[in-house]
């Protein structure tokens, strides 16, 4: 993909190019520019490859295509870095309470646990949804009738990078991932360490987009 740079950016470039490695703070001097000016136009540089950036020494011209350093970057993201706290039910939980919890904790998906706290299933909204639309009292339906159990659980471990859960979340069309290990006890048990979303993915990403300090 060629990004096409304003006459500012291109300006930016050619300083860099001449005086790297060089502070944000000097090439807005340069420009008579304020930082926060700079800001944007220093952010798209970065993340489009052209430059890069070092905290305390400034930016400089990296000549790599930018597609490369891109991937390079998302492949650095660990899912262990960015997990959340996973909001959890029990397995003898009702589905009215799995609704209460769902709306109280404004998820839109809830990992059930046994009772030695491993993972046994997961509920989404579609789930509770479905189930609410029968004649039954919901007080009266166990989260363990309508959760998806394993091994029809897509998870994630959390040495796996974010890219690879975000192409899950993708591949799959769900909107979260339980990150689990093996327990040492039962291998067999997944101990659950926390959760994956799509907003996990959008926080990252405009993490990755985020100028440097420097």
């Amino acid at each position: 993909m060629v990004i096409e740079l304003t006459k500012r950016q291109e300006h930016i470039l050619q300083i860099v190019k001449d005086d790297g490695p060089i502070t944000g703070e000097h090439i807005a001097e340069r420009l008579n520019l304020t930082r926060a000016t700079l800001r944007p136009d220093l952010s798209i540089l970065t993340m489009s490859g052209y430059l890069e950036a070092r905290p305390r020494v400034g930016y400089f011209y990296s000549g790599r295509p930018a597609s490369s350093v891109i991937s390079e970057r998302l492949h650095k993201l660990l899912v262990n870095d960015y997990k959340a706290v996973p909001i959890v039910v029990s397995e003898s939980a009702s589905a009215y309470d799995a609704i209460v919890t769902l709306f109280l904790e404004d998820v839109g998906t809830l990992f059930v646990v046994n009772q030695k706290g491993y993972l046994a299933g997961v509920i989404s909204r579609k789930d509770l949804l479905r189930a609410s639309l029968g004649n039954k009292t919901l007080e009266d339906v166990p989260v363990s009738i309508i959760m998806s159990r394993m091994p029809n659980i897509i998870t994630c471990a959390p040495d796996e990078t974010l890219y690879a859960a975000a192409k899950k979340l993708i591949d799959f069309q769900i909107d979260s991932l339980p990150v689990v290990r093996p327990s040492e006890e039962d291998p067999k048990q997944m101990e659950l360490l926390g959760r994956v979303t799509k907003t996990t993915i959008a926080k990252a990403f405009v993490e990755l987009g985020s100028e440097p300090k420097v």
